[in-house]
């Protein structure tokens, strides 16, 4: 089994190196086809599967550009009320895909990693399976769905499974299923894949943080599919519900920072520059991971996304960075929330040479607003920034304060009259 860190570089590194490790694809072998015509599965996502061999999947990631591929089985889960099945099926299936990960093509390095897939809802035999596919088989990891026909991901019952992916470090790769129980007629409206999917993501996962899972078994490095889904906003419902929810007892204690730092994200399904700024308010570039979804996407359509997402992830992360932080404070906190405002930019500007400036400003006609400019040298030292100690003290001390954030990065039209602007001071 190749090391974690193998498999989580920064994507923007990556592309720039031409060692893109596609984090979101999926192998769809004759035998899990039959077994879904057998069982009267084949559309129980709501459309057909998508013809894949592995000779496809090379060309297409040699057209790509992609040097390796992790494989995931994709949507159903291969339950059907028979667990003895299930167990077989999965045995039989995981031992597939290590055989077309040990088949190599050329050279020493397979271009192919897998994720295994495991037999819930049963979870002594996942964690059976689990054991067997990382240790004897060389998965990598394991993929687990959203939910397996009502069990989903945050249920206590799920536990003993994490305790043990935690403990043996494993990666995690995140797929949305079919939500259960479901009024069928909506998927007759809107095509699962187009709206359910994201908020069946963001389901499992706010489910898994607001009982602190992730914090709780936090060596799972868990991949998030499809740029987050919707994590960037509810997140921010989150956290500003939390204290109330609190107080009532509605939820237990929640390390929110602890959670979103065992999340790393994937780019597939829709990216853009938008969404990628959506994904770094929660979180950071090194935490974002390239995923082309194939072969659910025609593969001239990824092809074609690649040099736009190297353009998002390369060119515009580069440089001087500028932006204006857009904080609405809830009532009764903003004396506190400026405290620590003061603080935390006090401590960046004088601690770290790479933070050129942190100013917050109250907003006259807005007492509740706080807009805060910020001036970094460049990307490495804003990453740096992220990870200092005061800077995650001050996010974790006034999450219960902030109603809402808005990020608005800019361009320096002129970048050289910084060093004079200051100089006037």
């Amino acid at each position: 089994m190749k090391p974690l860190a193998y498999f989580l570089p920064l994507v923007a590194s990556m592309f720039m190196s031409a060692q893109v490790t596609d984090y979101h694809s999926h192998c769809i072998p004759q035998s899990y086809i039959s077994l879904l015509t057998e069982h009267g599965m084949l559309l129980d996502e709501g459309f057909p599967l998508p013809e894949w061999s592995k000779d496809a999947h090379l060309k297409f990631m040699s057209d790509a550009g992609i040097s390796s591929s992790v494989l995931t089985l994709p949507a159903p889960h291969p339950f059907f009320g028979n667990q003895t099945e299930c167990n077989a099926v999965c045995r039989r299936l995981n031992e597939e895909m290590a055989d077309i990960v040990s088949s190599k093509t050329s050279g020493d390095e397979s271009p192919f990693s897998f994720c295994a897939t495991l037999p819930l809802p049963d979870v002594d035999a996942a964690i059976v399976e689990a054991c067997y596919a990382l240790d004897t088989l060389g998965a990598v990891g394991v993929k687990l769905a959203t939910n397996v026909y009502g069990q989903y991901l945050g249920d206590s019952v799920l536990d003993p499974l994490m305790k043990y992916l935690s403990e043996h470090h494993a990666l995690v790769i995140l797929h949305p299923h079919k939500p259960y129980p479901v009024n069928t007629s909506v998927m007759l409206q809107t095509p699962l894949a187009m709206q359910e999917y994201l908020s069946e993501t963001t389901r499992a996962v706010c489910n898994m943080i607001s009982r602190n899972v992730l914090a709780r078994y936090p060596n799972m490095h868990v991949v998030v599919p499809h740029c987050g889904a919707y994590l960037p906003i509810a997140l921010q419902r989150m956290r500003s519900l939390y204290p109330v929810m609190r107080k009532n007892g509605l939820v237990q204690e929640i390390d929110f920072q602890q959670n979103i730092n065992c999340l790393w994200f994937d780019l597939a399904g829709s990216p853009s520059d938008q969404t990628i700024q959506s994904l770094l308010s929660i979180t950071t570039s090194d935490h974002l991971l390239y995923g082309s979804d194939y072969p659910y996407v025609a593969p001239e359509v990824i092809v074609a996304n690649m040099p736009r997402m190297q353009k998002w992830l390369s060119n515009d992360r580069s440089g001087l960075i500028t932006r204006i932080a857009e904080i609405c404070i809830n009532e009764g906190h903003m004396q506190a929330y400026l405290n620590a405002a003061q603080k935390v930019a006090t401590e960046s500007v004088a601690k770290e040479p790479g933070v050129i400036c942190i100013f917050p400003m109250q907003v006259k006609d807005e007492p509740n607003t706080i807009r805060i400019v910020e001036i970094y040298r460049d990307n490495d030292a804003y990453q740096s920034h992220l990870k200092t100690a005061h800077f995650l003290d001050y996010k974790q001390s006034t999450l219960h304060m902030v109603k809402s954030l808005r990020l608005i990065d800019t361009e320096p039209l002129n970048p050289q009259t910084m060093p004079l602007i200051f100089q006037k001071l």
